[in-house]
This record gives structure tokens, sequence and C-alpha cells, in this order.
């Protein structure tokens, strides 16, 4: 169902956080699911309504995890029932202990993983222009303690896995990576999922490709493939034979078949993605202050996130008083990833001082803003959410005394949002 939009802004008066209409009648999601072909997922449906074959490793989860293999082009990848499970198998699976290296920009999943099997996360800072782990910062984190490094391949965006890797090796480390962003993204031609021992991927319903809920773990490592096997099923291997302790991770046939659907639907989904970030680049590209992150073209990108840095002197607007204009606007824009994990609980408590040997994290934290995409953002939309945008970075001054005046004619609201 298209999204009606009102007539555009000419004025600052006429911006719906200044008590103008809003720009869209709906909420525009940055995440909302994209969906294959009904008719064939309703097929797939059928079929296993038929069968009666809802879980416990059905044709849909074996037919799944062999596609998935396929498509990345590595040994294993060992569907399960979400993205933090899967990072929780291949931890235990690794026999990670002590401490663990891993980026505080990601999603509060990565640290809470370690930290649920009571592993130590060290937060290390990022590099600047890719947001990923610095290596050189990594090394300095390690210790006699250390026994991993989880790497996070942001927006899609890979590692230094060659560095990483050499680090790895160098200190008698394991390199896990977190790829809840990255599936269908190359780095140096080769999918990820075959870097480290495993990399671990997130199907749940904000992902460009989803399972509804899922995740699953890549890797081309025959043992540690198997382990991760018995582990999501309880340790069973065969009838009423237990072997090694586990839990439920198992994916069920009807998230395998949404899965199913949506890689047959897959260069389609990444193909508007593309198609929407390249919008955004020709509305947004030329405004100060504003620096859209780029996806190398020498590689082969999901474009899933369209995400901008605003500096706030440049820009003449701060990205919280943006996203307060946006969400007025009904455009969902998310501030990715705030405030970053060590200032939440219970790492702000247990590492009250983390942020000393963090400031690029701190940085981007206050920087970073995503837009929304996917199938259900249209050309429209993507024009009157730049024309927003432009509107405030060519009004800034004016959007700053108008928000000022109505704040001092109401003391008593909260304005924490408005800089």
């Amino acid at each position: 169902m298209p999204t009606t939009q009102s007539a555009a802004k000419t004025k600052a008066a006429d911006l719906a956080i200044l008590g103008g209409s809003p720009a869209f009648s709906e909420p525009l999601h940055v995440g909302r699911p994209n969906v294959g072909d009904w008719n064939r997922f309703l097929a797939r449906v059928n079929d296993l309504w038929e069968r009666r074959w809802f879980t416990n490793n059905g044709p849909y989860v074996r037919e799944f995890e062999g596609k998935l293999a396929h498509f990345l082009g590595v040994k294993h990848c060992i569907p399960v029932c979400n993205g933090t499970v899967a990072m929780e198998l291949a931890i235990r699976a690794l026999g990670l202990s002590g401490e663990v290296i891993v980026p505080s920009f990601t999603f509060i999943a990565t640290a809470h993983a370690l930290q649920w099997q009571e592993i130590t996360p060290v937060f290390c800072d990022i590099d600047r222009s890719s947001h990923n782990l610095d290596p050189k910062r990594v090394e300095q984190m390690i210790t006699p303690r250390t026994t991993g490094i989880v790497g996070v391949h942001l927006w899609g965006r890979p590692c230094d896995v060659e560095a990483l890797s050499a680090l790895a090796r160098r200190h008698h480390l394991k390199l896990l990576y977190d790829a809840a962003h990255a599936f269908g993204c190359t780095c140096r031609g080769t999918m990820l999922g075959n870097f480290g021992e495993a990399e671990v991927f997130s199907f749940h319903a904000t992902k460009f490709f989803n399972t509804f809920e899922g995740g699953a773990v890549a890797t081309n490592d025959d043992t540690l493939a198997s382990k991760i096997r018995l582990m999501k099923n309880f340790g069973f291997q065969g009838y009423d034979n237990v072997i090694y302790i586990g839990t439920n991770g198992k994916m069920t046939e009807i998230s395998a078949a949404m899965g199913l659907t949506g890689l047959e639907n897959l260069e389609e989904s990444i193909s508007v993605n593309r198609r929407n970030y390249c919008a955004y680049k020709r509305g947004l590209g030329d405004l100060p202050g504003l620096e859209m992150i780029t996806y190398d073209e020498g590689e082969r990108s999901n474009f899933q996130y369209v995400a901008l840095e605003v500096d706030e002197g440049a820009a003449g607007i701060g990205r919280d008083q943006l996203l307060a204009l946006l969400h007025a606007e009904n455009v969902l824009a998310r501030r990715y990833f705030f405030p970053g994990c060590h200032r939440m609980e219970p790492y702000r408590s247990l590492f009250p001082h983390a942020g000393l040997l963090l400031p690029e994290t701190e940085r981007l934290a206050r920087r970073i803003l995503s837009l929304p995409n996917g199938a259900s953002v249209g050309a429209a939309d993507i024009e009157t959410i730049c024309s927003l945008i432009r509107f405030a970075v060519e009004h800034g001054g004016d959007i700053r005394r108008e928000l000022a005046t109505r704040d001092a004619s109401r003391p008593s609201q909260d304005t924490s949002l408005h800089g």
C-alpha cells in the first residue's frame, strides 16, 4: 500500500515537529521485512502442513542448509533458530573463555553472547573510515586471558580479515566473525562466511534476507560443524543417544520455507537496495556535514544499510535534532548503535571507564543515522526524505531558533532530543 505524502516544506513552521502536517501518513521504517513470492511460499506451507513435519531437521531445513552452503561457497552453513543462538553456539563450540576482544559499536547481542557464558567482552575501538575493528587497537587489548577475537562486518562491509587473521595466528587466538549485516557480501571476491574459524549470520525479520526469525553458522571446519550440529539439538547423535551438552537451537520448517522463498528473490532484493542507496546518494551527496557510508564497487554488497554521519558543526543541525525532525514526519530513522555496548548494562557498571579507550566509537555513536531502505521504500519516498533532510540542513539556524522559542514557551516539556 503506497504511503501518502503531504506537500513539500517551504518554511520551518511547515515541519511536523513545529506543528505542520507529517510528510508521511504512515510510519516508514528502517528495516520493514522483505518478502518473496507469496504463491511459492504458500505452496511450501501447504506441503509442510500435509507432511506434519514442523521441526527437528525436516526436509526444508536440510534443503535450506544445502542451498546456503552452495550460495556462500562454504563447506557448512548450519541454520539455527536465531542469530544470537548462532553466536552463542559458535562461541561455545570454539571453547572461548576468559576474555574475548569485540567492538562496542555493534548490536548488544554480540557482547551478550559472550557475557551470557561468563566470558568477558573486552571492548576495542574501531577504525574511523571502515567502522570495523581497528587491528592495531586489537593488538593493544590482548592479555594473557585473551582467547579470541570477534570481528563485526558492520553495514556488510568486511573487516580487515587479513590483519585480524595474522593477529590471531601470531597470538594463538580463535577468530570469529559476526556477519549479521553481511549475507551476500564479499571480501576480495570471496563470500563472507569463509573467514576465521566461523562466521555467524542473522536472518531476523529486519534483515534484507530473512526467515521470519533465524540465523546460521558458516564454517569450513568439519569438526567444528559437527560439534555445532550436536549442540543445536541437545547433543543428540541419533535416536536416544546424547553424546554432548547442547541446547535447542533448531530452525523450524516454516522458517526454512521462508528462507528458501527469499533465496529465490535474493538478487531482486539486492537490486532494490542498490537502487535506493544510489537515489539517497544523489539526493544527499552534496550536502555539507553529511557523509554517507560507501560500498566498494569492486565487491559484492547487499546495500542493506543507508547510513550517514552527521557533523553538527558543518551541517548546522545535530544528529539527534535531525532524528527528532524525521520522526515527527513519520520517517523512523535509527541511531545505530547508540550509545555503544559499553554504555549499556551490565557493561557500563562493570567497565565504567571503557569509553576512555573508545574515542572513535564514541564519536561515531554521536553521529550515525540510518535511513529507511528495502522493498517497501519507493523512489518518491526517498525523494521526500532527502528533501526533508536538505531542508533541515539549509534552514538549520531557523529550525533551531523555532525549536528554542517553542521550548521556552513550554518549559515543562522534555526537550532532550533537541540538543
